[in-house]
């Protein structure tokens, strides 16, 4: 059977607690299936800071190099707030993405039937809710040149910039296609078109990468209408593809509906073949939790689940997806997001349990 070497970046807050979790289930599965792991850990985020000096030290960008995949954690938090843009930890997640070429974000957003009263919106808004969202990862706001600060005759001037190349929206705007091929064959496409130049390019070159998949339904929609749409008819969507900071934002969102941010996982896929992945929690450190051993670890146990999926371990995957649904439908097992009162721990015992 196969053994695959697996980099695992805990960070901060929470991450340090969910990330343990997520290995003692992939160990449970390795025992059950044969497969094996080597898991190698090292310092990213404020951690890294702390240590080195650098949220992203040499070290562990070459790990990632060398890893078939990327087991993650979340980055961040108030003790590293006030350092300069360039050396907080979320510079080290970021640096990831763009040594790596991790361009395409895979965010699902299902909300089990267990837990549709979990979720903030009625019942019959939310039930029957499972979607993608495809976000496009390396380009957009957070990279684009010209950014910084200067000084004006008006006082400090900031300066982001959004910039896409038409090969950076088709090969993302491809990996979404190719998503909702293997879903219901529908894609909405967010953009900004009545304001930005950059949408205006994103549509067109959606559009143009849209009619090599004949059998998906296309659908352009303006971010704000999207985001409108997601809390009062989610069960429209299937498939979204969209850029950097509107993905940001939507992904988000979306995760609510599932009833705790502390649900939901993500992929980070690129590089050549598009073979390299980065799987974390969409939840980030939490520091108002962080600590008490009271996260919940299934987004990062999913997060697990889709790196076995991108591994070629399918069946482990959906072992994994049903033990996660399994220790659901038991309230007691749940974390208090959920309305229980399990630790992350405890949880984290019975998903392993299921699983095996």
């Amino acid at each position: 059977m196969a053994t695959y070497k697996i980099a695992v970046l805990p960070g901060d807050g929470i991450g340090q607690e969910v990330t343990p979790q997520a290995q003692r289930i992939l160990q449970v599965v390795g025992k059950a299936t044969g497969v094996g792991f080597e898991f190698e850990t090292a310092l990213i985020g404020g951690s890294a800071i702390d240590a080195t000096g650098k949220p992203l030290p040499p070290a562990t960008l070459t790990l990632c190099k060398s890893a078939q995949a990327i087991l993650f954690g979340a980055v961040g938090g108030p003790k590293w707030d006030d350092l300069p843009q360039e050396q907080r930890p979320e510079r080290g997640l970021l640096g990831i993405r763009k040594d790596l070429d991790l361009f395409a974000n895979l965010r699902p957003a299902t909300c089990f039937p267990m837990l549709v009263d979990a979720s903030p919106l009625k019942r019959s808004v939310v039930e029957g809710t499972d979607l993608m969202v495809i976000r496009e990862l390396t380009g957009g706001l957070y990279f684009g040149e010209p950014r910084g600060r200067e000084d004006g005759p008006d006082g400090p001037r900031a300066v982001n910039t959004m910039v896409y190349s038409a090969r950076e929206i088709e090969r993302v705007a491809r990996a979404a296609f190719d998503v909702a091929m293997k879903r219901k064959k529908r894609l909405a496409s967010v953009d900004k078109a009545n304001v930005l130049v950059v949408s205006q390019l994103w549509r067109e070159v959606v559009t143009r990468v849209g009619k090599e998949y004949p059998q998906v339904a296309l659908e352009h929609v303006l971010v704000d209408n999207c985001a409108m749409a997601l809390v009062h008819k989610p069960t429209h969507f299937d498939t979204i593809v969209t850029e950097n900071t509107f993905g940001d934002i939507l992904s988000d969102e979306a995760a609510i509906l599932a009833g705790s941010m502390g649900m939901l996982p993500s992929a980070s896929l690129g590089g050549t073949g598009g073979k390299k992945g980065l799987y974390e929690p969409v939840h980030g450190t939490a520091p108002d939790i962080a600590g008490q051993g009271i996260a919940n670890p299934i987004g990062q146990v999913w997060a697990a689940a889709m790196m076995l999926e991108h591994l070629g371990q399918p069946k482990a995957a959906q072992g994994i997806v049903a033990a996660i649904e399994a220790v659901l439908s038991e309230p007691r097992l749940r974390t208090r997001d959920l309305g229980g009162s399990a630790t992350t721990v405890e949880c984290g015992k019975a998903l392993a349990q299921a699983v095996a």
